[in-house]
């Protein structure tokens, strides 16, 4: 398949995405024990408009997914999903493999570096469905929760366009560890949630806010009700070190496949496709 090779990117945008955030102790805490944290003005509008540009195009160029909405079930509504986009074009890659973003996912998780596991767009389109109740570590075969999501909008994401919403400090509990993202898991894990009361952080994203969440963090993501799509990119890091576990399911055993070919059961993940994005 045709790569698109690498353009010349602003020197503003290749700044942003190479420099630092500060991270205060508390930013750290929230994180660790909510199990997410929503983080203001991480990446300035000139980059995501400079790669949104970009990933649009890729989305809309390898798109499998043609039906319409009335003739797809719940998880094809969710979202045009599009996995490792940075295979597909170095521009991709060059926001994808961004030294900030990596660092925050090290920096959050306590780890010393950060691997890639792959990049995802999630693009919910106007009139899209929920996005339901889920943990994303069901999927992966992992010998450790040190495994983070960066989601990151790429435009300011109001509640009619579907948010991500996260259930705090849900990573410490099995509330549907077992379930894959589905309407059975929509409702058995509301209603986990609801009986354990943990709380529903569902606000909206300002443009430039990222977050990130666990792997076992559970989250979902309201309808698009809006007459406009919801561009989302995001990057799923884990740690440097990690192992592969043996598959627990169809799912796993289809990740090992696809996202870590060649790797070993019990041997640290370090295949051609997950790379080091970041190590101090």
């Amino acid at each position: 398949m045709e790569v698109k090779t690498l353009g010349k990117a602003p020197a503003e945008v290749l700044a942003d995405i190479g420099g630092d955030y500060a991270l205060s102790f508390a930013q750290i805490s929230h994180f660790r024990q909510q199990g997410y944290i929503k983080l203001k003005n991480v990446l300035a509008a000139p980059t995501l408009a400079y790669y949104g540009a970009e990933i649009t195009e890729q989305v809309l160029r390898l798109n499998q997914q043609h039906k319409p909405l009335s003739q797809r079930n719940t998880y094809e509504k969710a979202f045009l999903q599009v996995m490792n986009l940075w295979t597909k074009s170095e521009v991709v890659r060059e926001f994808t493999f961004s030294r900030k973003l990596a660092k925050l996912a090290a920096e959050l998780m306590g780890v010393s570096g950060v691997r890639m596991y792959h990049d995802q767009a999630l693009y919910k389109e106007p009139g899209g469905g929920i996005t339901p109740w889920h943990a994303d570590q069901y999927y992966w075969p992992l010998s450790n929760a040190n495994t983070c999501t960066v989601w990151i909008p790429l435009q300011a994401t109001p509640l009619e366009l579907g948010p991500l919403a996260f259930s705090a400090t849900s990573q410490q509990f099995d509330l549907g560890r077992d379930l894959e993202i589905s309407d059975d898991s929509e409702a058995k894990i509301n209603a986990q949630l609801r009986a354990k009361g943990l709380p529903t952080d569902e606000g909206p994203f300002d443009l430039g806010e990222v977050s990130y969440h666990y792997g076992w963090t559970f989250h979902r993501a309201a309808a698009n009700v809006s007459d406009r799509p919801r561009n989302v990119m995001t990057v799923i890091y884990m740690e440097d070190g990690i192992r592969l576990t043996q598959p627990r399911n169809k799912n796993q055993q289809a990740d090992w496949d696809t996202w870590m070919p060649g790797a070993v059961i019990g041997e640290p993940v370090t295949t051609h496709l997950n790379p080091v994005l970041y190590h101090r």
